[in-house]
């Protein structure tokens, strides 16, 4: 309850377990979040949390290391956090304590038991598009010769009387580092045709990049497979750097 408090959550640790017994009567497919490296959590504190979470049973899991974002509380202040060297050991630990149970790691920070993949976010993985439906709501539509994001108006009375409130087109240079930002947290990969599929760009486009990437073995390029290599899984911040635009 101390970790939820310090994190902002509103809830209580007998809610959440509450929710997820709630959750397993009624579904037959669940999914677990959970945080790591949280402030002053040690190795053993992170175990515990995810041997917890296994007990329960679910099906997915999704296992999310604490980043500080800007404009929020810890971003401001930040508390006391695990250094790189340990908060590098609970990130192996998770891999290899849910692989023991079961869990395949499929993406940077899910993991799915065999046929449970969430379908729902491996369309964003793959850059698919999305319709954007609700206050808040974002989207992405691909148009034959353009590629749109928007986003609703977050407030309701403001929805009701003007639903958009940004629409912008996608720069042709940001694209391939848009894809490169989804389609490499996945473990496998995607097929390389993919990349025009989804942003009308040839691969050749980016093959300086492409090669520079392999060339630090941090990316296996097939012609059947374009993929983050497991040097790349661990290092994805730098791999996804190589595609920025104007890099």
């Amino acid at each position: 309850d101390a970790k939820l408090a310090a994190l902002g959550r509103i809830h209580s640790g007998d809610e959440a377990r509450r929710a997820i017994d709630y959750a397993r009567r009624h579904f037959d497919n669940v999914n677990l979040d959970l945080m790591y490296a949280l402030p002053e959590q040690t190795l053993e504190q992170a175990r515990r949390d995810l041997e917890t979470a296994i007990s329960f049973g679910p099906q997915h899991v999704s296992a999310y290391h604490l980043t500080l974002e800007p404009n929020t509380a810890f971003h401001r202040t930040p508390p006391p956090l695990p250094d790189d060297d340990l908060a590098a050991d609970m990130q192996e630990m998770v891999e290899e304590t849910l692989a023991a149970a079961g869990f395949e790691r499929y993406e940077t920070s899910a993991f799915a038991r065999p046929g449970r993949r969430c379908r729902h976010n491996l369309n964003y993985w793959t850059f698919g598009d999305y319709l954007g439906i609700g206050a808040g709501a974002h989207a992405k539509i691909s148009l034959p010769d353009r590629i749109l994001r928007e986003a609703r108006r977050r407030g309701p009375r403001d929805y009701l009387a003007d639903p958009l409130a940004e629409r912008r087109e996608v720069a042709t240079a940001e694209l391939p580092f848009e894809f490169m930002m989804n389609a490499l947290r996945l473990v496998d990969g995607v097929a390389p045709a993919l990349f025009e599929e989804r942003t009308g760009l040839p691969l050749a486009a980016i093959h300086a990049r492409l090669a520079a990437a392999r060339d630090e073995n941090l990316l296996v390029l097939t012609p059947e497979r374009l993929a983050p290599s497991p040097q790349g899984v661990r290092f994805l911040n730098r791999l996804l750097e190589m595609f920025l635009a104007g890099d």
